[in-house]
């Protein structure tokens, strides 16, 4: 019997099968926003705007008090552009469709599949919310309720679709500290079988090797606020630092400040737990020990959008997260809301020997695969490529697991 011969079709419905059975921290956050890039011929650098919902401080009473309606927005960029370029023989193709994805297809699409899981990793760059000791690996599950909690407290609904993504290490010391807890015999039997977590603590747990390490930066110094600060402020004026000092904090730094608690933001009641705020940028102290960081998020002590209790006050102390030049993986315990990956159909070229686009509506997969013809030396170059961007929806539903 003669055989048949693999076709274009053929070969990018499988990698797209494979690259969407290798992803693992983009399953579980929010796709809703794929069909909104849908437009064939979307290109590096288009962006949609996300409305994120207003909030209202209410009244009591029967007197009207008319709130402004202000909404706040999120740019999500298709800024990626992303393949592996492989070559294969006529002979190739006369592969059964499971051999040519091992040989061929599998090897490529890993590539791609930890490309779009590290670049969504690196958000954690945007999340200010912590729990653990950078450079200690967690082995109690109350660092991992205690993430719960960070959600709780700002109003992460509770509904099922809450996720922790830890590094190989971090799953394996958590599992070996709960291995002889109580719980149900399917659960015990999972973690010591395939040494998984499943579902625990509220969280369903994903192992990923793409979570990203962060280094913090070089201090130095005793840091204090400097002078008063404006509620709504994203901006921090410091001093206490070391002099002349390059990147005295890095990008994701994250520090608390003496006397300012977080709240609730339904209730703006205060949680009792020092609010953390993030570095939105690297910043490096003048001859005299001064510094302006710009951090997330606001601090703002009225109002719909509170984030404290009440404004740092003049000479209060920094407490930075993590001692100077700590590297630590940043495991990241989530909401789906708080992440968003979009991806779009990429055009199909016309003059190419084929190519082909295959799309999942349902879980918002793109991927092209075009395919030359060398008669040299009978092989066919082939490129695959997918287009996406990934944005941080809302940081305040997800907190960095420090490990």
């Amino acid at each position: 019997m003669a055989n048949t011969l693999l076709t274009i079709s053929m070969i990018t419905r499988e990698a797209l099968r494979v690259l969407e059975n290798n992803l693992t921290f983009t399953k579980g956050v929010n796709r809703q926003y794929d069909d909104k890039f849908g437009v064939e011929g979307a290109k590096i650098g288009t962006v949609l705007n996300v409305r994120k919902p207003p909030r209202y401080i209410g009244r009591t009473g029967t007197a009207i008090s008319i709130e402004d309606a202000t909404e706040t927005q999120v740019a999500v960029t298709l800024d990626t552009q992303f393949g592996v370029d492989i070559t294969f023989t006529s002979e190739d193709l006369a592969l059964k469709i499971d051999d040519f994805s091992q040989r061929f297809i599998t090897p490529a699409i890993a590539t791609v599949a930890n490309k779009i899981d590290h670049a969504g990793l690196a958000l954690y760059k945007d999340i200010y919310n912590s729990v653990g000791v950078p450079g200690t690996p967690p082995t109690a599950l109350l660092t991992y309720l205690e993430a719960g909690v960070k959600l709780d407290n700002n109003a992460a609904p509770i509904d099922g679709q809450r996720s922790v993504v830890v590094t190989p290490l971090m799953q394996a010391k958590i599992v070996d500290a709960l291995k002889g807890l109580f719980q149900q015999s399917s659960a015990i039997a999972t973690q010591y079988r395939k040494g998984t977590m499943g579902t625990t603590a509220g969280f369903d747990w994903l192992m990923d090797q793409n979570v990203n390490t962060h280094t913090v930066g070089p201090l130095g110094g005793t840091p204090l606020v400097n002078g008063s600060t404006s509620s709504g402020a994203t901006t921090l004026v410091t001093d206490g630092w070391t002099s002349s000092a390059a990147s005295r904090l890095l990008k994701g730094d994250i520090f608390t400040l003496a006397g300012v608690n977080g709240v609730n933001p339904q209730s703006r009641q205060s949680t009792g737990l020092a609010q953390q705020f993030v570095v939105t940028a690297d910043v490096s102290s003048d001859g005299s020990g001064n510094l302006t960081a710009a951090i997330s998020p606001a601090i703002t002590s009225s109002g719909a959008f509170q984030t404290v209790d009440a404004l740092p006050a003049d000479n209060a102390a920094l407490t930075i997260v993590g001692a100077a030049s700590t590297q630590t993986p940043q495991g990241l315990a989530h909401h789906r809301d708080a992440f968003t990956l979009a991806m779009a159909d990429l055009p199909l070229p016309q003059g190419t020997d084929m190519a082909a686009r295959v799309s999942d509506d349902q879980l918002g997969m793109s991927i092209r695969m075009i395919r030359d013809y060398d008669i040299s030396t009978d092989k066919f170059p082939c490129r695959l490529d997918v287009l996406y961007g990934w944005a941080t929806l809302r940081p305040e539903l997800a907190c960095r697991v420090q490990a």
